[in-house]
């Protein structure tokens, strides 16, 4: 079949503006597998947005449980950029009209004081580089159709990227114990999403050394600076209009958001 990237990125940007989901494109638009094909797509989607004014900010980690990756066949993360159009402030409300299928996730976000250059960083050189970590939740979403995604959909569409959002008390990694840290994500007080650092890559640590030494190889490195939303401590969550969610995660503190209701 042919490769058509451009049609991708532009169906990928009318379901963006006009909130309606676009088929998937694996198939279709894209060859099922294609993975490199699909990162073109991204990339063309991330310089339009640089191209009206978005500052990239870093980078968000996708595809780190063990059982999502077997349920898509796949054996490695993917990634998608972030952008300062796409933060939201703790405690803020989500306008739910801005986002077509959002569901909501808690993560461990590092913060970097120093560039990772190298294509196979080791543990020290990423210890060294994080400034301090924050307690995020990633407010994911997709472009395409009901959720209906492969690996080529998801990588096409920023890694199913949606917005983040960010707390506002910094620790420092000494002081947290990234594998065993545990999760809460709870809506009107009750918990909807448990779980821990290990369910990222074993440790969210690994995430940050695979996407630090991907994107070192590919000439575009991780800089001082740069936000890293490291991937999920526990399931995804459907976003209910009008809720409030709120992650605590042991030795990091809280994050919380809140959604509008459903517009009339």
């Amino acid at each position: 079949m042919t490769v058509d990237i451009e049609a991708a990125a532009r169906e990928l940007t009318e379901a963006r503006s006009s909130g309606r989901p676009c088929p998937p494109l694996r198939g279709r638009l894209l060859p099922e597998g294609d993975v490199a094909s699909a990162y073109l797509v991204q990339q063309r989607q991330a310089r339009a947005w640089h191209g009206r004014g978005e500052r990239r900010v870093g980078a968000k980690i996708g595809l780190t449980s063990r059982a999502v990756q077997d349920s898509l066949g796949v054996y490695e993360p993917d990634f998608g950029v972030l952008t300062d159009a796409m933060a939201v402030a703790d405690g803020d409300e989500v306008p739910v009209g801005r986002l077509l299928q959002p569901r909501v996730e808690a993560e461990i976000a590092f913060v970097l004081g120093a560039d990772l250059t190298v294509g196979r960083p080791t543990t020290v050189d990423l210890l060294r580089a994080v400034d301090h970590l924050l307690p995020a939740i990633e407010i994911v979403d997709s472009r395409v159709a009901g959720w209906d995604i492969s690996i080529v959909d998801t990588v096409a569409d920023n890694a199913s990227s949606g917005l983040f959002v960010l707390g506002a008390a910094p620790r420092r990694l000494a002081d947290v114990d990234l594998r065993l840290c545990g999760m809460v994500l709870e809506h009107a007080g009750e918990p909807v999403s448990v779980g821990a650092g290990a369910a990222c890559l074993g440790n969210p640590l690994h995430a940050l050394g695979w996407l630090a030494g991907t994107l070192a190889r590919a000439g575009d490195p991780l800089r001082a600076g740069d936000v890293v939303l490291s991937g999920a401590l526990g399931p995804m969550v459907p976003v209910t209009p009008g809720a409030a969610y709120e992650a605590r995660i042991s030795g990091l503190g809280s994050v919380r958001t809140c959604f509008s209701e459903e517009k009339s």
